[in-house]
Formats: C-alpha cells, structure tokens, sequence
C-alpha cells in the first residue's frame, strides 16, 4: 500500500489515480505505523469501500511524516561516490543527521539559503521505521521497516565543509524533501535492488542501483540501534550514488530557477523547484 498525508494533514492511500481517505485510523502517520500489522486489513477494507476519495493530480501531497523524530543519514556508501570525493572506502559506517525542522513536501519549492551559491542534491532511499526497538539485530532489521520512500539530501556545501560535524550544513530548512508516499514494506520485495536516479531540469546526473549499498539497511539498522531507541516515524537515508554537484568538473551547484527530481523504481518521484530565499 502506498500511505500518504495530505491536504490539511489527512491520512490516505494512493490508488490509482486517486487518494482514499483512512479516516480515523490514526491520530498521524507514525501512530499508524507503529501499530501498520494490526490495522492493514482495516485500511485495505477502507480502500476497497473507498468513502471518500480525491484525485491525486489535483491534490498536494505533504511530507509523510511530518516531524520525525530522528533523521539519520549515512555519508560515503556508495563506492562511486566515495570514489568521486577523493577518499577511501570507510572502515566504519559515518552517520550524521538532519533536522526534523529540515522536513519538505515531495513538490514543495527547496529554498537555497540567502548568500549560498554551493546547495547540491542527493538522491537516497528512506526506510521508514515501524516497530521501534534497541539492539536489533541484522536478522531482524527488516522487521521493524514500514516501508520506503524516495529522499533528497540536500546539502549547502560550504556550511558542511566549515567542519568536520556536517550536521548544519545538511539541515537547512526545506533540505530533506520526502515521498512522494510510504510504500510498505510487503511491496518491496528486496530495498537493495531498486534502481535511483537524480534529474537536474531534466538531465541525470546520478543513477544507481541500492545494490550499491556499502553497508546495507539491514547493517545500518543494526549499527544505529546498538547506540540509541529507533521510533515509529524515524527516518534512515541510505546514502547517495555518485553523481553529485560538488565532484564534477567544474561543480555544478543548484540554483533558483533549476527543477531537480528523485526517481527510484517502485517508491514513486519527487520533483520541485529551487527558489532563492526571500530575505
């Protein structure tokens, strides 16, 4: 099923060409997929019944989780990517994380911060914790996924290389473009082979396949939660191919105007605009 938030907040699933309100099956997104095993079959029946329902063309698809608490992103876990910056594969996995306040919609404008000239994209598959948990281990990682979404990292470059903690540099607002929807689990057969792609006013710029993963998802989970409580709603990028701005030759940064879209096979697109912040 593929879960979305829209209009005002409101829980759906896309079906076809329309959106079919779940009404009353949750308080909010993570709530529904803490508890997705139990209230599945409630939501398929709401489906099939499909009481209320509005066109997907027509209506504006919101981030599916509005306030995550805990975004988490691995960096260099791409081979081609590790490659194009100049460094060596990673012993370790580097984590680092954005800021829930960094959360947008799939086609909401990306705003590139008043006096930066150096915003590039990211394409990454996101897991979307269901079951939270502590110490889980790499067996059963796949249990506590809900699902998956398409995600964009944006990063203002200078601001991640001032340090060696990347964290303000990754977590300008409208920085973590999310969706379009939650694809859950039961439909992705396998997260590690689905093909990604990056598109700068139509030209690829990255393209991929999560076969890629240095460290999979499942290690990832594994590492993460052997430091901290994973929680329904928390979001992992997975890393991002090679491909990006920052290592052509000369760089090629995003600026306003620019139409930048995350393609992954299955999961659905993002695409939005980039706009100059109003200062």
């Amino acid at each position: 099923m593929k879960l979305v938030r829209f209009g005002e907040g409101e829980i759906g699933a896309v079906e076809g060409d329309r959106i079919v309100a779940l009404d009353g099956i949750a308080t909010g997104m993570a709530e529904l997929l803490a508890f997705w095993p139990a209230r599945a079959s409630a939501a398929a029946e709401m489906v099939r019944a499909a009481r209320r329902a509005v066109p997907l063309k027509a209506t504006r698809l919101l981030a599916p989780i509005a306030r995550p608490g805990k975004i988490l992103a691995i960096g260099l876990n791409y081979a081609d990517h590790i490659a194009e910056t100049g460094r060596e594969k990673p012993q370790h996995q580097t984590w680092f994380a954005k800021m829930p306040t960094a959360v947008n919609g799939p086609h909401d404008p990306i705003v590139i911060p008043a006096g930066c000239t150096t915003v590039d994209y990211e394409a990454e598959l996101v897991a979307v914790i269901g079951r939270g948990g502590r110490r889980i281990s790499r067996e059963d990682a796949p249990n506590h996924v809900a699902g998956y979404c398409c995600g964009n990292d944006v990063t203002e470059r200078s601001w991640q290389q001032r340090s060696s903690q990347w964290i303000v540099g990754k977590s300008c607002d409208t920085h973590a473009p999310v969706g379009p929807w939650i694809t859950t689990a039961d439909e992705i057969p396998d997260p590690h082979a689905l093909a990604i792609r990056c598109l700068v006013n139509g030209e690829t710029r990255q393209e991929s396949n999560t076969r890629h993963l240095v460290f999979d998802l499942w290690d990832q989970i594994a590492h993460v939660s052997a430091a901290m409580t994973l929680e329904p709603g928390d979001l992992i990028f997975t890393g991002t191919p090679g491909g990006v701005g920052m290592a052509m030759k000369p760089p090629r940064f995003l600026k306003p105007g620019d139409t930048v879209r995350v393609e992954i096979d299955g999961l659905g697109a993002l695409e939005a605009k980039m706009v100059a912040e109003d200062a």
